[in-house]
Formats: C-alpha cells, structure tokens, sequence
C-alpha cells in the first residue's frame, strides 16, 4: 500500500523526467499547431528540450517537486520556453546557433565593455542609436545599458524598482526603440547587455497592485504578514542593506494593513520564489527580454532570492537552484543568451554563482576594491593573496573587471586573507573609508560616504574614478604636479583591468575622467542617495577638445584619458596573450609592483604594474624567466627592455610586456 507522499519519493529522476516529458511534449508542441513554422526551427527546439530537460526537471523538482500543482507548472514552464523559441527573430536565432558551437565567444580579447545610464549618456533610446559610433571609436564591443524599464515615479533605486518589464520608461522610448537599438549594435559588433531585476518589483508593478486589492493569489507572490511575529523572527539573523535609509527588512504596508519584506527599500517588494508561479512569471519576462535581442542578462542582487526562518537569506542553496533552472531554460529558448552575476558578497560566496550552468561570467568586487586598496596603501600584498587564489575560474566562464559601476564601493576582502599578512579587516576597513572620503591626512581621492552605520562602522563610498583617484583634488589646486599623478593613477587602474584576465568594462565618463556631480542634492529623487554623485551627465563637447592640436604635454586632460584608454584598448584588442582568463603572479620582492602573466596559447605577455608615486625597479632576471626571453618590448609606449639590466618603473607606470 503507498503511504502518503510515498509517491514523491523517486529513486529514480531520470526516469521521471523522461516520462514527464514524453506525457506534455504533445502539448507543448501544440504551440505550433495553427500556424506554418519551418520544420527546422521545431526540431532544434526538440533537441535542446530533451537535451537540456533531465537538469532541468531535476532542478525544479527539487525546489516545487512536493507542491500539489508541480506537473500543472512543469508543464507551463515547458509551454512558455516553446513559445518563447516561436516569437524569437530570425536574426537572433542565427546567433543562437553560432554561439553554441562558439560558446566562450565572450572570453576573447576583442571584447571590451562599457555601461551607462541612457538619459544620463544620450536622453533617450533613440539618441543613443546615434551614437554607436561613438561606442565602435572608442572599441567597445559590449554595452551595457542600466536599468531603463518602466519605474515607479520618484525614488527608484535608480531604476531598480521595475514597474513593468515590458515597457520601457517612456522618458527613454519605447519596446521598438530598444529592439532598433538591438539590431543596430548587432550589425555594429557590439552586444547589449540589459538588467534582469528578478529578486524583487516595485511596489506598483501590476502583481503588487492585484495583491494590495485583495488577491490572494498574487499575495502569494510576495511575503506579506499580518502582523510582526514571522517578521521578528527572519530579523534575528538578517542584516540591514540601506540602514541609513530606514532599519530591518519590512515595510508596513498601509492599504493592506500588513508587513511586506522589503529587502532594499520600502518599495522594493521581494518576490517568493517559493511559489512556483513567481519562478514561471518571472521565466515569461525573462524571455521576454531576451527576444528583445539583449546578448548578456545581468541577474540583478543574486544573493537574495530565497528565504528561509534562521538564516541570513543569502547565498542559500536554492538561489543557485533557481539560477540553474533559469540557465538551463535559456539554453533551450534563447541558447544564445549568457547571465552575468551580480553578487556583491564574500569573495567565497561570488563565485560559487560562477559556472557554465549558472552565470558564465561575473562581477568581479574584490578585485574592484583591492586595487583601490592598493593605490591608496601604495602596497600589493593584499591584493597579491586574493588574486593567487581568487582569480582563475571554471572553463567557459568570465570574470567582469572594472573600477567603477552605478554602485558604490565595498570592502569585500576576506578578513582571513588579510590576517594572514598581517592587516586586521576592520581597522583596515575604517582606513579606507577615511581616506577615500579625503579625511585621512595627505589623502588624494574625494569620496563621498554611502550608507554609514555609526553603530557597526560600516560605510561603502560614493565617487568618480576620476575624483577618488586625485584629480579632482588636483584640478582644486591647480598643482601640475598632482594632476599628473591622477592622470597617472587613471591609466594604472585601467591598464591593469584591461589586462588582468576577463572582460573589462568602463563605466562611461571615465574615458574623460569625469568629475564628481554635487547636484545630484538639487533632484529631490535623488538627493537622499549619494552614489548620484558619481553618474554625471556626459559632456558631448567634449568630443570636440579631439581635435585640438596637442602640446608638449599631450594636449588637454580629457584628450589625453581619452586617447590613452583608447590606444590601450586598440593594443588589448590585437593581443592574444590577453584572451581568457589564464593569469600567473610573479612574486616579486618590491612591495609596491603587482606583476603577472597573461598567456593564451602560445601568446605570453608580462604585466607589471607600480602602484606607488616613486620609481621602482625590479630584477630583469624575474621577467626573463617569467616571459622565457631576454628581450621585451612594452607595448604601450613602444620601448624596448634588456632583461640583463634592472626594469625601471616611473611613478605609477604600467608596462605590458611582449618577447621579441
């Protein structure tokens, strides 16, 4: 006799699976029932679904196999990939097929990416098709656009309080505007990557709206309680995100008269990805977005996604569940689709989202704010262990390098890492924070502090590459001198990110060093939120200082960050050794140069970097037998080195480093 529940006890999935499969595919098929479709576009999707389905059926199963209605919503899921495929263009279904026999296409050298915000670069979506030369000068061939779906009116998290996926914030265009834009930049050479804010809706998006009314159904679609009993008990072991900007977790929602989590802001309402509804919802924008023509989808704060009473709700196993379970779906309706992590978490807890089944490439915080550690330390060490055990990665998968972004800055080093040379983790963090605010004496940068929490010391920092790195500063004195050190840290940094291993990626603005932006305070949406400070609007007249004639000194700062970056890129661009993610540290005895291998094949090309305003200089011994030859040439500047003599290093200098 079968006891209760005996029936979900399966010994064997792969058989489930099949049999589950072989019952619905009829059903799923039907999508193509009442219209002509070309027998090829079927068959591919056939064998992707039962390639990819034995995973994927594990995958939900173990999150929704013991719900009451898991073949009702095994089936839909199926149902919506099906129809996905049907509604996906021609065009991208042709990438599609060029990137699954290709399918670490984004780890090439030739990939080099850049982020904005579209009214902040160009006002609108269709402006912005204007400007993709812009993007093929400066050598991008990777764009990412932040947030720009429909937002809830004043403060949005800077658009990551998403009212409607399917509709772009009307200041910015339209869903034709964006698809336009997609094709363009496909016949550019350029991939868009777009965010997919999955982990929560804004508190008008229409599920929020039904469950405010009344409907229990889409109730089910967030965590919602009558009164504070569940909610103290999650708080006992969750920590505060925006503490200065209200304290725990929950948001009392008047017109319910009930608690809601909240986990960002009060009108960012996380979705329960314990129903498997919201895991189907969620799948159809997805999609959605996908068709669109969007190359990368960034999984906005993947951390977060599933709760669970007694622990921090976060880096929980499901959420990697989740996460699998979505990629898998992609390489069936959109294989040619790849995720990008956002996970601003212990470096240990990054990478476990990294992987060809989950994210294929990352973010990557801890490199972020070790190199500015470095500069303002003048030391390597620190950045030095996390990166001899904290850099390579799985086959097929990426890191994402860069200095600044739309968010703040995190001290995200392991404290055990720190230990171990000798630097206590929370003076160091209370270091940082002092001199990146310009508090610390003889400090360069001009931070501003984001989020400080008096009580624990926390404080992550708000600012321009530009003014942390000095030049702001500088610019304020009118001292040459310190304004060459800035520019000098400028190119440093992204010397080192465009060759570090990974794809490097510029938050647009820092090609002229923009400054930071102080009237951000005079937009009342914004004014409670300092990292405004460091999304200026782009200065288009710029581009005309390009065509002044320089002088000695190479003409004025913009054209000279301007063509630095640009030459660097054009360089990375034509080296192979840069490829991939395969990086080896030289240990070196100087405590100011970070230097590395790159190699990719039979390419190598030796990287030394001297964070530090005074000249160095390192064995040439160390860089004949790390480069196997005697002979160099660096790249950048075009001199040639005799690894017979010492390697000199002017203050700040970053040297790439080929045989010859």
């Amino acid at each position: 006799m079968i006891e209760p529940n005996e029936s979900l006890q399966f010994t064997d999935l792969g058989f489930e699976a099949e049999l589950s499969l072989k019952r619905i595919l009829p059903r799923v098929l039907s999508v193509w029932s009442e219209e002509e479709v070309h027998d090829l576009d079927v068959q591919r999707f056939v064998r992707r679904l039962e390639q990819h389905w034995p995973t994927l059926f594990r995958h939900l199963f173990e999150l929704y196999g013991r719900r009451y209605d898991f073949f009702y919503h095994l089936e839909e899921i199926a149902r919506t990939a099906a129809l996905s495929w049907k509604s996906r263009s021609a065009p991208l279904k042709k990438l599609d097929e060029q990137r699954i026999h290709e399918p670490d296409w984004f780890q090439s050298e030739r990939v080099v990416g850049g982020a904005l915000y579209v009214d902040l670069f160009s006002e609108n979506l269709g402006k912005l098709r204007e400007h993709i030369g812009y993007f093929k000068e400066l050598g991008l061939t990777y764009l990412h656009l932040m947030p720009l779906f429909a937002v809830r009116p004043g403060d949005n998290d800077g658009g990551y309080a998403i009212s409607n996926y399917r509709s772009i914030d009307p200041r910015l265009g339209t869903i034709d505007d964006l698809c336009l834009l997609a094709d363009d930049l496909r016949e550019a050479g350029i991939s868009l990557v777009l965010d997919f804010v999955f982990n929560h809706t804004s508190d008008d998006h229409i599920w929020a709206k039904q469950a405010q009314s009344g409907n229990k159904e889409y109730q089910q679609f967030y965590y919602i309680f009558p009164d504070r009993t569940i909610p103290d008990q999650y708080e006992r072991t969750l920590r505060e995100i925006f503490p200065t900007v209200r304290r725990g977790n929950f948001t009392w929602q008047d017109g319910m008269e009930q608690w809601v989590w909240t986990t960002f802001n009060s009108f960012q309402w996380d979705l329960n990805y314990q129903n498997p509804s919201v895991f189907r919802s969620m799948l159809e924008e997805m999609l959605f977005i996908a068709n669109t023509g969007v190359d990368i989808l960034r999984l906005d704060a993947v951390a977060f996604i599933w709760k669970q009473m007694g622990t921090s709700c976060e880096n929980l196993p499901q959420a990697h569940t989740i996460i699998r379970a979505y990629n898998e779906l992609a390489r069936i309706a959109a294989p040619g689709l790849v995720f990008k992590s956002e996970a601003i978490v212990h470096p240990d807890d990054v990478v476990k989202y990294i992987g060809a089944d989950q994210c294929q490439i990352s973010y990557n915080p801890t490199l972020m704010a070790l190199l500015w550690e470095s500069l303002a330390t003048r030391e390597t060490k620190l950045l030095f262990k996390s990166l001899t055990h904290r850099h390579q990665l799985p086959q097929r998968t990426s890191w994402v390098n860069y200095l600044r972004c739309h968010d703040d800055i995190g001290w995200t080093f392991d404290d055990q890492d720190a230990a171990e040379i000798g630097i206590n983790g929370y003076d160091h963090r209370q270091f940082l924070n002092e001199f990146y605010t310009g508090q610390f004496a003889n400090s360069f940068a001009r931070g501003v502090p984001f989020q400080h929490n008096p009580q624990t010391g926390d404080m992550r920092i708000s600012g321009t590459l530009a003014s942390l790195a000095g030049l702001e500063q500088a610019l304020l004195t009118g001292d040459r001198d310190l304004i060459e050190l800035a520019i000098r840290r400028i190119t440093l940094l992204q010397g080192i990110i465009l060759s570090v291993g990974g794809i490097p990626l510029l938050y647009l603005g820092e090609e002229w060093g923009l400054l930071n932006d102080y009237d951000f305070v005079k937009d009342p949406a914004k004014a409670g939120d300092t990292r405004w400070v460091h999304r200026p609007r782009m200065k288009w007249e710029y581009l005309q200082e390009l065509d002044d004639h320089h002088n000695g000194n190479g003409g004025s700062i913009r054209t000279r960050l301007f063509t630095t970056v640009k030459r660097m890129i054009a360089i990375r661009k034509d080296s192979a050794a840069l490829s991939g993610q395969k990086m080896e540290l030289i240990s070196l005895r100087n405590p100011h140069v970070l230097a590395y291998v790159r190699m990719n094949d039979s390419a190598r090309m030796v990287i030394l970097a001297n964070f530090s305003e005074e000249p160095q200089e390192i064995s040439g011994n160390q860089i004949r037998t790390a480069g196997f030859g005697h002979f160099f040439q660096d790249v950048l500047d075009g001199s040639e080195l005799n690894t017979s003599e010492g390697i000199s290093l002017s203050p700040y200098q970053v040297r790439w480093l080929n045989r010859v």
